[in-house]
């Protein structure tokens, strides 16, 4: 049965229906291998065997009774996990922090829901970047999150655990979130498909904000058609969320088998210039010459304010992180400092002591952006510029289908070697940040191996609501590619 642990969604659920694994078995199969290599990874920080295993017996009787119905999902059974941000009743929700550590959610966030109600089964929580705030899951409380492809290298962030636990081969699909990119860099560091959706596409409820303007959840899985059939599962209109879109239902997989003749794909020149590791480049102008051969054609195409995507989001972001986070104040719930004289030391301390350095940083740059005689010089203009770049991406499309370029500079970096520099560390999203200020969707998926034999993405970014497009771009792709099928020694060792 450990030849189950790299196959595709579609083939998962073809052996359940046909009954020749059931979901107890798969949650067992992976289950074991989390005992196993997870301490070596600290991708997972919240577990609970048994109330897995009843989920899967549910999912094994759902099945039963529904044999041959309609109404049984396709992903019934399989297996998954929930990055830390994601509110799961009865389970720890950290989001990374120790202002959470103990924090058990009294509900369901939407998207928890979603594929709880598609019959999934969860297999635990994922570690994370505090608050979602970092690049390479170094700011966790619980520690930094391991990339399976070598363990002195981060996974990338602040879904690390998501990206890691696929690539071990841990979990068959993850959730995550992407705030500036943080679905995409993860799995582009990871060797995995993962796809952040259009701004409101996928419900916010539930999920513990970081920036509201620019946080979306989204799938992280080993393919484009997993996240396809993942993202059918997750996105949808929900009135608790004020931006979420009420938009007719879409089935994500309808075109992943549409030909790529005629494609024009846009390269933009901001995208292809200084920055980029040279090993990063050959792996990316591979998969551009892979794309030619499947009939697209590529066309240079200019986004001019795409580099001020990063000093734009670094004055956005953390305006709106320093006014989400003021809620953690040691009063209803979370961390409470144990020592203190009176109600404005309470605050103080445990907010001093909940925190982590990263998040800390963030909030003192949001407040002193939004505080009277700065807002105007740098919250309104980081606002302006954050238009200019909308403006650019639809200009560029008009003159192709789909953008394309590197998903990170560089492959994934050692422990250590951009922590004490927080600006380095920030340049680590250069390419995926003005996505999100555009609300566009993006992806990234695997298109090779550069230094020391670590994973390469190729990023792949939409118009608004191109979603489709986008996995049946990237389909294709791997229909003629092995690279998302590849795993690190440390997931074959363990079959």
């Amino acid at each position: 049965m450990s030849e189950l642990i790299n196959s595709s969604l579609r083939e998962l659920s073809a052996a359940l229906a046909a009954k020749t694994v059931s979901a107890v078995e798969l949650a067992t199969l992976f289950l074991d291998r989390i005992e196993r290599l997870n301490p070596a990874l600290n991708a997972f920080i919240a577990l609970d065997r048994d109330q897995t295993l009843v989920q899967a017996q549910a999912a094994d009787a759902a099945r039963r009774v529904g044999a041959g119905a309609p109404a049984i999902s396709p992903l019934c059974g399989i297996p998954l996990a929930h990055k830390d941000i994601f509110c799961t009743r009865g389970w720890r929700t950290s989001c990374g922090s120790k202002m959470l550590e103990n924090f058990v959610a009294p509900y369901d966030a939407h998207v928890v829901e979603k594929l709880a109600g598609a019959g999934m089964v969860m297999l635990g929580k994922l570690n994370m970047d505090e608050f979602a705030m970092g690049s390479s899951n170094e700011s966790s409380y619980f520690g930094p999150v391991k990339n399976p492809w070598d363990l002195a290298c981060v996974p990338g962030g602040s879904s690390g655990g998501s990206a890691a636990a696929i690539a071990a081969r841990l979990a068959p699909a993850a959730t995550g979130t992407d705030t500036g990119g943080s679905i995409r860099q993860p799995a582009a560091l990871c060797g995995l498909t993962g796809l952040k959706p259009t701004y409101g596409a996928v419900s916010r409820y539930g999920m513990i904000a970081f920036a509201s303007s620019l946080d979306q959840a989204g799938p992280m899985a080993k393919s484009a058609e997993d996240c396809a059939l993942l993202l059918n599962a997750m996105a949808g209109f929900d009135a608790r969320d004020s931006t979420s879109l009420e938009r007719p239902a879409e089935d994500y997989a309808r075109g992943l088998e549409q030909p790529l003749a005629g494609l024009k794909i846009g390269l933009p020149q901001e995208f292809f210039g200084a920055g980029m590791d040279d090993d990063v480049r050959a792996a990316v102008e591979a998969a551009l010459a892979e794309y030619r051969k499947l009939g697209a054609v590529t066309v240079e195409v200019q986004l001019p304010n795409s580099g001020l995507s990063v000093p734009a989001y670094y004055v956005i972001a953390p305006a709106e992180a320093s006014s989400n986070l003021s809620r953690f104040d040691g009063v209803r719930y979370g961390y409470r400092a144990p020592d203190y004289a009176d109600l404005a030391e309470m605050y103080s301390r445990s907010r001093a002591q909940g925190f982590g350095a990263e998040v800390k940083r963030r909030i003192l740059i949001g407040t002193y952006v939004l505080s009277h005689g700065y807002y105007d010089a740098y919250y309104l203009q980081a606002q302006k510029i954050r238009r200019l770049i909308a403006a650019d991406f639809k200009a560029a499309f008009e003159q192709c289908d789909v953008i394309m370029g590197p998903t990170s500079p560089s492959v994934a970096f050692a422990f250590g070697a951009k922590s004490a520099d927080p600006v380095q560390m920030y340049l680590s999203d250069i390419y995926t940040i003005s996505t999100n200020l555009a609300g566009l969707p993006g992806m990234s998926l695997p298109c090779g191996f550069g230094r020391n034999n670590m994973p390469v993405g190729l990023q792949i970014i939409g118009n608004l609501f191109d979603e489709a497009k986008m996995l049946n771009v990237a389909h294709k792709y791997q229909q003629v590619t092995d690279w998302h099928t590849r795993m690190p020694k440390l997931a074959e060792v363990a079959k």
